[in-house]
């Protein structure tokens, strides 16, 4: 619907009333004739002619730009600005009639600066605190037992909505694309929520694949073929999400301000944004830690076949690696270079990194 021959009657009947009030102003009497009518009627349709003209420029021109604006504000910060300018008008209302009984100018002048700073305070709270004021609601919202739950933390968020049959919501990070493993993990089927992938995540792997650097360009170029092939996935539900947090501005901490406004998990590869989300309350995937819960479990004494393939570090060490890329670290092994052999466990350490075993020959 083309909306500018609207916004250009709009303004000519603007610009019409101004003339009018205009008019009266200039006859200054309450006793109306033919020529006080006339200059009345003459001020009105020179405001009228002067809102037709000017109206593409002060009446169309802003309100394109206030639809466009509209259009690029997540509906959550929307909703947000509305219900915290209702409540400031109101707040304002109850104090504009004490006020109003000051005297002048003060009486006159302070209700109007009122209206201003409440509507103003109340819609820039809300849409700050959003997230807050969210997750106070849903800390005293009853559960599906009839109890109330009263956790602070995101885990209790996801776990309510699956207890509602709604399914968690998993924020994909930009490391955790790169790494591809999450096509293979979704197409599997161990993730049973939906994968949401927000803009800023998005343009910041467009920003990648586009680097001078070949290594940058071709992982950011990986992490849009690994969303192109979860977008073709039977079975895996993404979306794109544009909401794009305004009290953060590196893509981590908007990531983290989403996830807490959402009540979303955030699947990741980063041990930074995994140790920082968590320290927020934020729910945290990491699929290295998946993939080192998944590995065999092997105990000091177990024996297993060996290939050994280069020297260790110290002297006579061999190392040798697992089907899963587990390393194994053989003392006295270095004379089995490239051979087979049958090796016992003496040691298995876990780190942040993956495990780590140590060996000897039988």
């Amino acid at each position: 619907m083309r909306m500018g021959p609207l916004f250009r009657l709009l303004g000519t009947i603007l610009y019409g009333f101004i003339g009018w009030e205009i008019g009266i102003t200039i006859v200054g009497t309450s006793e109306f004739n033919t020529e006080t009518w006339q200059i009345i009627a003459l001020c009105t349709v020179v405001g009228a002619v002067f809102g037709f003209i000017l109206a593409p420029w002060l009446v169309i021109a802003p309100a394109r730009a206030a639809r466009n604006a509209l259009r690029q504000v997540p509906i959550n910060d929307l909703i947000a600005a509305t219900i915290g300018l209702g409540v400031g008008l109101l707040i304002a209302a109850l104090l504009t009639y004490p006020v109003s009984r000051l005297p002048p100018p003060f009486g006159n002048i302070l209700p109007l600066i009122l209206v201003f700073f409440f509507g103003y305070l109340g819609a820039a709270m809300f849409v700050l605190r959003q997230g807050d004021i969210i997750h106070l609601f849903q800390r005293n919202k009853p559960s599906a037992a009839g109890r109330s739950t009263a956790s602070d933390s995101q885990s209790d968020a996801a776990e309510g909505a699956a207890a509602n049959g709604q399914r968690p919501v998993l924020l994909l990070d930009t490391s955790v694309i790169i790494d591809g493993r999450i096509a293979d993990v979704a197409k599997a089927g161990f993730l049973l929520g939906k994968l949401a992938v927000p803009r800023f995540v998005l343009n910041e792997l467009q920003y990648i694949a586009d680097s001078a650097d070949s290594l940058r360009r071709n992982r950011g170029r990986r992490g849009l073929e690994v969303l192109d092939k979860l977008q073709n996935t039977p079975n895996v539900e993404i979306a794109f999400l544009d909401q794009d947090p305004t009290d953060a501005t590196q893509v981590d901490d908007k990531l983290i301000s989403l996830a807490r406004q959402t009540g979303a998990i955030v699947v990741t590869n980063d041990y930074n944004l995994n140790r920082v989300a968590r320290l927020q309350g934020v729910q945290i995937l990491n699929i290295n830690e998946l993939a080192n819960a998944v590995k065999s479990v092997l105990l000091p004494g177990e024996e297993l076949p060996l290939r050994i393939i280069q020297e260790g570090k110290e002297i006579g060490q061999g190392v040798g690696y697992l089907e899963d890329g587990t390393m194994v670290v053989v003392e006295n092994g270095r004379r089995y270079i490239n051979q087979e052999v049958l090796v016992q466990v003496t040691k298995v350490l876990q780190t942040n990194a993956g495990r780590l075993i140590f060996a000897v020959p039988e």
